[in-house]
């Protein structure tokens, strides 16, 4: 048996064409997914590439709208009416011995690089300057997906058998949701443990935060501003529910603690309202994120007192109890969490401790990840780990530090051999 180390040096610039072949391929979301989404091309190079690497099941699944309703209907994880056409999750299987399965999972759809002109290199034509691979997607998060793959080529170079069955899901419409792991789920995909491959910044992820989105429009009464007692300000009118929803926050602050993860927010994000300085606003809506602890808080409860608190205002308000705004709820995605004791946990530290040779700090996180879909849909243990840094996601001029990139594909392959090698009490 080889040093993988030895061997990750060997190949190392080969490894890095890898990933640098892929960020060439344009897969951006169209409207967060509801629009479609360019991952085709993405996903052939990856059907591709597993039978170039004697992939013993290779299968392509076609996104569908039904897959995506049943999931919402009996787990309240969906997102529905997206736009599916050639669009498809691809999933591959290289068989081993009878020890514990270990999925890797990532999304091959990226956001859309905004304005290009903003951008040092463009944004696919990936290039290396000073230690970083830039180019859209490298963090966010085909770095994370490429060294999954290349975990089990490591090996293969190097000679080493698997111990038990490795699977990866390279899924689609992640920026819009999570629908592809959620296709994915639906669809029976399946191991004892998955590693949800998105950038941690070299730690690891055993929880993060619920999240729930509310649109919120309010009527008012159009009028000339020099007679503004003749009119209804919607703008002032949705001052009075903001300062209500503040409240609201102030009270979870004060009452829920997680001690992997920062108290519970609301976030206004947007505010539109009115059409000139010289009229009473007749309209105004705003949109909402609320991120929500698990295990304390659930989506039902984060609903119920959204909508208590409005109800609220309008209950003290005349004109509001006469012309209640309209709520829509129109994206969630529920909370993750693993228990830090499980032997995944351990499994992983010890092969981080192996690569680094450092131990692996475990935290939680902020923003969501399909971590929370293949634990709580799927109920499989899982763990979020990946190269790259949540500052590059979604941002101009993003990149991964290539060390980065390479020693999570040491570190996923000995991970593999530690978690697929022994047996566990799961």
């Amino acid at each position: 048996m080889r040093n993988l180390q030895q061997v990750l040096q060997e190949h190392r610039e080969e490894y890095i064409q890898y990933l640098k072949e892929i960020v060439a391929i344009d897969t951006h979301d169209l409207g967060h997914g509801i629009d479609g989404g360019l991952e085709e091309k993405g996903q052939e190079y990856m059907e591709a590439l597993f039978r170039s690497m004697g992939a013993s099941r290779v299968v392509r699944d076609q996104m569908a709208e039904d897959a995506i309703s049943r999931c919402l209907r009996e787990h309240q994880e969906g997102n529905p009416n997206h736009n599916y056409d050639r669009r498809f999750n691809v999933y591959a299987t290289f068989s081993g011995g009878d020890g514990p399965s270990l999925m890797f999972n990532g999304h091959m759809d990226t956001m859309p690089a905004g304005n290009e002109s903003a951008w040092r290199f463009p944004p696919h034509q990936p290039t290396v300057e000073n230690g970083r691979l830039y180019g859209l997607g490298t963090a966010d998060m085909k770095g994370g997906l490429m060294a999954g793959v290349l975990a089990v080529k490591l090996l293969q170079d190097a000679g080493i058998s698997l111990s038990g069955d490795v699977m990866i899901t390279s899924v689609c419409d992640e920026e819009g949701g999570g629908n592809g792991s959620m296709q994915a789920i639906m669809s029976g995909e399946k191991a004892d443990a998955v590693i949800v491959c998105e950038a941690t910044g070299d730690q690891a992820v055993a929880a993060h935060m619920g999240f729930v989105f509310f649109r919120v429009t309010v009527e008012g009464r159009s009028n000339h501003s020099g007679a503004k007692w003749k009119g209804v300000s919607a703008i002032e009118k949705t001052f009075k529910i903001i300062r209500e929803l503040d409240e609201m926050e102030h009270r979870w602050l004060l009452t829920y603690k997680h001690p992997l993860l920062p108290a519970p927010n609301l976030n206004v994000g947007t505010i539109h309202g009115g059409t000139a300085g010289s009229t009473v606003a007749g309209s105004c809506n705003f949109e909402t994120c609320i991120h929500y602890l698990p295990g304390v808080m659930s989506y039902s409860q984060i609903v119920a007192e959204f909508t208590d608190a409005i109800d609220r205002v309008c209950r003290s308000d005349l004109w509001l109890q006469e012309h209640r705004p309209t709520v829509l709820m129109y994206q969630a995605g529920g909370p993750f969490e693993m228990d830090v004791n499980h032997p995944l946990v351990s499994s992983l530290c010890r092969a981080y401790q192996t690569g680094r040779g450092k131990p692996l700090e475990v935290v939680g996180y902020p923003a969501g990840s399909d971590a929370r879909l293949w634990r709580t849909v799927a109920g499989i243990p899982t763990l979020q780990f990946g190269p790259g840094n949540l500052e590059q996601c979604h941002a101009v001029n993003e990149y991964v530090e290539i060390e980065s990139y390479l020693q999570s594909i040491r570190i996923y392959a000995e991970l593999i051999l530690d978690w697929c090698g022994k047996k566990h009490d799961l």
